[in-house]
């Protein structure tokens, strides 16, 4: 896969799943700019590592503010003539019970998680529309597939970030921009790879495949879905967590579905 020639704007890059991603796309052969909050000394090692590899920079801002994410797409545009991918990977978490949260940890939460991408839309699709081939990738989350206890203000932003992946691709396909989410479930980084031993088993437990997923897993599905192949994918959610979501069933249910009795041993 390349995406020679393109260019990727990715919040959220310096540390974690963005690191993964701004990783990947450069080597895809992908111009990058990535952005970052508070972490100024991950996001100046992360430009010195790859920069041998290819044209990366970074710039620092908060999607919580309309100033900085006009400033980062013009930013984007203006250093590397042009835009071609958009991800919104910046979120934060503000973790509680739904009743006991504070308003201000709800509103951080919907105000970066939801409405951070939303911004980041709005000022990057006219640049995305205007090469036809556009991508948008929404990192959301399992939490807002099929909720998570004590994050009630995390699932209703990413479950809020799903339905505008689906609202947007159909607004945005008669211009040929594709818009997608990807919803990784225990990813062994950021702060699940600092969870204590007994934290880590009881989450494996609930793992059909025994074992966390990793951040270049996440990575690689964005890259796909940035790339040409993808090209007639658009207002879907691929989840990545190890069987986690997978619906449950009895084998009766699935041989009727079937039409079909099962054979004698």
């Amino acid at each position: 896969m390349t995406l020679a020639s393109k260019v990727a704007l990715v919040t959220g890059g310096s540390s974690g799943l963005g690191r993964a991603i701004v990783t990947a796309l450069l080597r895809a052969d992908a111009a990058v700019l990535f952005t970052y909050r508070t972490h100024a000394d991950a996001a100046r090692a992360l430009v010195e590592e790859l920069s041998p590899e290819g044209t990366v920079a970074s710039v620092q801002g908060d999607v919580g503010s309309e100033a900085d994410v006009a400033r980062f797409v013009t930013e984007a545009v203006g250093r590397l003539g042009r835009l071609d991918i958009l991800v919104n990977n910046a979120g934060i978490i503000r973790d509680g019970l739904a009743l006991r949260m504070r308003p201000e940890d709800w509103a951080a939460v919907i105000e970066t998680d939801l409405i951070g991408a939303v911004r980041c839309c709005r000022h990057a699709v006219p640049h995305l529309a205007a090469g036809g081939e556009g991508r948008i990738i929404n990192i959301a989350s399992v939490a807002g597939v099929v909720g998570s206890a004590g994050q009630a203000n995390y699932s209703a932003a990413k479950a809020g970030l799903i339905g505008l992946t689906e609202a947007l691709a159909r607004e945005l396909a008669p211009q040929g921009v594709t818009v997608n989410a990807v919803a990784p479930g225990s990813i062994d980084a950021g702060i699940v790879a600092g969870l204590p031993d007994e934290a880590r088993r009881r989450l494996l437990a609930m793992i059909p495949m025994g074992r966390m997923g990793t951040a270049a897993e996440v990575a690689a599905v964005v890259l796909f879905l940035a790339g040409s192949q993808a090209g007639y994918i658009t207002g879907q959610t691929i989840v990545i967590d190890g069987g986690v979501t997978i619906p449950a069933f009895s084998p009766t249910d699935t041989v009727a579905s079937a039409g079909t009795a099962p054979t004698p041993g």
